[in-house]
């Protein structure tokens, strides 16, 4: 592994400002995007505190700082889609929301409580389909500049709010692929296992593509499989 280097937030705005090819595979195409409902999702990152954060790691040094963090959420369920699973704090477009950062600002003020006046948006990245429930989400990467409590603030839609380290993301030990059947495919998507959770699915191809493309990604088996 590196030592850690450079400044994240930086290079998280350096990331929006060129933007990303998410190299998705034709599984992940809507069958109609004329009818498709735009989204936005909150990629919040900082540095751990005094918060307590959801797992931990013995890795001193790597491509990040220890103290790293994004924001995740588990989602109810008894959600219609993607129940279960571990998300970035977001949802669907209102009429009011200016923009996609409007949009997932609001939306996870609504889901964590998190102080809005303490996130500055660093900018947005190319809409990535969401095919299962037929949206088109915009991830908008932000950065923590003044922490707040956060915690499931309604519970039909979300029972838990944590902060994850990155570095804990980027252990080559806790990446591994997803297989699962998809419109008559077997595709095989990126996933995080962290103290016995598991990150796929949209989540986890946004975190990876992120990691890959900000040259955070540590070398990993991708051979390891995992069931959803």
């Amino acid at each position: 592994m590196s030592q850690p280097r450079g400044d994240a937030r930086s290079e998280l705005g350096a990331l929006c400002a060129r933007g990303i090819d998410w190299a998705v595979g034709p599984s992940r195409m809507l069958l109609d995007y004329s009818r498709a409902r735009r989204a936005a999702v909150l990629v919040l990152f900082g540095v751990l505190d005094s918060l307590p954060a959801r797992a931990t790691s013995a890795a001193a040094a790597g491509p990040v700082a220890r103290d790293l963090d994004v924001l995740l959420q588990r989602r109810a369920v008894t959600m219609g889609h993607h129940p279960g699973q571990i998300s970035f704090p977001g949802g669907g477009a209102d009429a009011s929301d200016s923009d996609a950062a409007a949009t997932a600002l609001r939306e996870a003020v609504e889901e964590t409580g998190l102080d809005p006046s303490g996130v500055e948006i660093l900018g947005t990245l190319p809409e990535l389909p969401l095919p299962v429930s037929n949206n088109l989400v915009t991830p908008v990467p932000a950065w923590w500049t003044r922490t707040s409590q956060v915690a499931a603030v309604d519970h039909r839609e979300s029972v838990e709010v944590f902060r994850v380290p990155v570095a804990d993301l980027l252990d080559p030990a806790n990446r591994a692929s997803v297989v699962h059947e998809w419109r008559g495919r077997t595709v095989h998507t990126p996933a995080f296992t962290l103290d016995g959770a598991l990150v796929w699915g949209f989540t986890a191809i946004v975190l990876s593509r992120m990691f890959d493309e900000l040259d955070w990604s540590v070398s990993w088996d991708r051979e390891r499989l995992v069931l959803p």
